[in-house]
């Protein structure tokens, strides 16, 4: 119910269906919830639809707003990311007070927020930068919540976040991520996993409809049963549910009447382009993010049509064995996804010197988030047994379950490949697991050509130091240091 006089905890501005449903989750929780929004009619939309939640006090104006919040003042804000948001931190700031905490739960990219939170220190206020995953029923019903900034503001912040996050295990899945641009960079680096997981899982569907010429309901129940085993996750689940879906129109599986173009809202595309910066190779989450690009070239692609596949394809001669080849390279795989995405957040935390522990972080993803898996647990355990742990891909656990599936996944690529069916993540996955598996790289051959063309040097593997050769001389070798 709205009380004109309630003293809020905290306030939520911004009500659309991420932020409306994030303040019932308060609201259900016992605190009071100031609303605001540049159309008023959306808050009282809200309440005519959801008053019953809980308290709610119903605000016009910023300065009102903020009146009817408690002190410290907390106010999330859930608006558009970018310059919306930089309006609303202005006008916040305006009028609140020093110790005053401003949280954006948005997708910002996490360099704003780092200068987001230098310019609020500066007048005295606490910034956070609050990674929030779980769509739209999470905000609801428990989301996995992931903020940076102050350690002090997580103090005030933190009960309140906690309580309205999900739980796995009782623990809830919220913890202080760590300085300014944290929490924000590690929900980037979440999305990009994502990206990765969607575009594997769908490599997966396109190899049991094409290779072994399966339908969507076939392959429904194929992604059912992989969803009681080590597979079992949020998007493995719901991958069943789409792919299960029939068209009232047409009476045609939904997902044969759906484009295949996939959109995306740019969080793969920072992720890849802060590997880029850090210099980690995270191949699966940039193939997924091509992959989607490729998806949306409908003109490009409609005059591909017809290219030449070649005559090598010969379809698996047994189903049964080529589905457990797809699913325990869908398993490696995704190992793979996750052990560069921890790498990036680690590269992350050092150069930014933000002191990331990446056990906390698979812990709050257990619950709540897009990426929520089984098998987080064992990421959990691998980083409690070795916190310096030089790739999860070295882990006990994930080392068996990649030799154990090292065959099938060779299988799958190879048979893609003969087949004309684009695997990239599946792919570029197994080439990064042999990459680093490998005792040496042609990057040898890479220096040697860098120092011929632009006498880069080189280092040798039986000396210290480095070394040019003399390529338009005498071809001898000098050391350079």
């Amino acid at each position: 119910m709205t009380s004109a006089n309630a003293t809020a905890q905290i306030g939520v501005t911004g009500l659309a269906v991420m932020g409306s449903n994030i303040a019932r989750n308060f609201a259900r929780h016992g605190y009071t919830v100031a609303l605001h929004n540049r159309s008023v009619a959306k808050t009282d939309a809200l309440l005519a639809e959801h008053g019953t939640d809980g308290e709610f006090v119903r605000t016009e104006t910023i300065e009102e707003f903020v009146g009817a919040l408690e002190k410290p003042r907390r106010v999330l804000i859930m608006v558009k990311a970018g310059e919306a948001t930089d309006a609303v931190i202005e006008e916040l700031a305006a009028v609140m007070e020093p110790g005053d905490i401003i949280i954006d739960g948005g997708n910002a990219l996490y360099t704003d927020t780092i200068r987001r939170e230098a310019a609020m220190a500066a007048r005295g206020l606490n910034f956070v930068g609050a990674g929030i995953s779980g769509g739209e029923e999470g905000a609801l019903n428990g989301p996995a919540i992931m903020p940076g900034g102050p350690k002090e503001s997580y103090e005030s912040l933190g009960p309140l976040l906690e309580s309205i996050s999900a739980k796995v295990d009782g623990v809830p899945c919220c913890t202080h991520i760590g300085p300014d641009g944290s929490g924000h960079f590690v929900k980037m680096v979440h999305n990009g996993i994502e990206y990765a997981d969607m575009q594997l899982i769908g490599e997966a569907y396109h190899l049991l409809r094409d290779a072994l010429g399966a339908s969507a309901g076939e392959i429904a129940e194929v992604f059912t049963q992989w969803n009681s085993g080590e597979l079992e996750s949020y998007l493995v689940e719901i991958t069943a549910q789409v792919l299960a879906q029939v068209d009232a129109k047409t009476g045609e599986p939904l997902v044969d009447v759906i484009v295949d173009a996939a959109e995306q809202k740019g969080t793969g595309r920072w992720t890849v382009k802060s590997a880029l910066d850090l210099g980690i190779p995270v191949t699966g989450i940039a193939e997924a993010v091509f992959a989607r690009a490729l998806s949306g070239s409908r003109a490009q692609r409609k005059a591909a049509h017809g290219l030449a596949a070649g005559t090598l394809a010969e379809k698996p001669s047994d189903a049964v064995q080529f589905t457990e080849d797809i699913r325990r390279a869908l398993y490696a795989s995704k190992i793979v996804a996750y052990a560069q995405g921890f790498d990036q957040i680690a590269a992350g935390s050092t150069e930014y010197n933000w002191g990331l522990r990446p056990g906390d972080l698979a812990t709050i993803w257990r619950g709540g988030c897009i990426i929520r898996a089984r098998f987080l647990d064992r990421i959990k355990d691998a980083y409690e047994a070795d916190p310096l742990l030089q790739s999860l891909i070295l882990a006990p656990y994930f080392r068996a379950a990649i030799e154990e599936s090292v065959d099938s996944w060779r299988r799958v690529v190879s048979t893609a490949v003969q087949l004309g069916i684009p695997v990239p993540a599946f792919a570029s996955s197994l080439a990064y697991y042999d990459a680093l598996r490998a005792e040496r790289l042609p990057a040898a051959l890479t220096q040697g050509q860098r120092d011929f063309f632009g006498a880069h040097t080189y280092e040798r593997v039986d000396a210290e130091g480095h070394y040019h050769t003399l390529w338009s001389g005498d071809r001898s070798e000098v050391r350079t240091d």
